[in-house]
């Protein structure tokens, strides 16, 4: 009895990655050591993306080849016209959502940058935010 429940500690703390401590509470973490592959070689789990657009294409393909079948009665073309249909929704998705991440990261480099240059140049004659140039008309108005 007790060679199975240090069995079982030593099997969780095996696979314990990392803990939490929230206000004095420790919370311990799993996480599996697999992801899910896609043919052998597409970790879904863990690429950008790739979850996202192999379920649009899912969708894609049964609608592709579902309102093929029910235009034109041909099984073997449907299903032809469904795999064509997760290709393509697949490879939209996925070129979307890259596209989409790449300019999220250069406008949040961006913001950074500028952050970083409000910090360094506050206060002095390089400050953007003070109009040092403008000055007031002399004479009477």
């Amino acid at each position: 009895m007790a060679e199975q429940e240090e069995e079982t500690k030593n099997k969780v703390s095996a696979s314990k990655k990392f803990t939490v401590s929230n206000r004095g509470a420790v919370f311990a973490v799993f996480q599996s050591e697999k992801g899910f592959k896609l043919l052998g070689i597409l970790d879904v789990q863990n690429t950008l993306c790739a979850r996202d657009a192999i379920l649009h294409g899912a969708g894609g393909s049964v609608t592709a080849g579902l309102l093929h079948f029910l235009v034109t009665s041909r099984v073997r073309r449907s299903c032809h016209v469904g795999f064509a249909g997760f290709m393509l929704t697949t490879l939209g998705s996925w070129f979307y959502c890259r596209l989409n991440n790449a300019k999220l990261r250069v406008q949040q480099r961006m913001i950074q940058d500028g952050i970083k240059n409000k910090i360094v140049y506050e206060g002095t004659v390089l400050d953007p935010t003070q109009k040092h140039g403008v000055q007031t008309p002399s004479g009477p108005s």
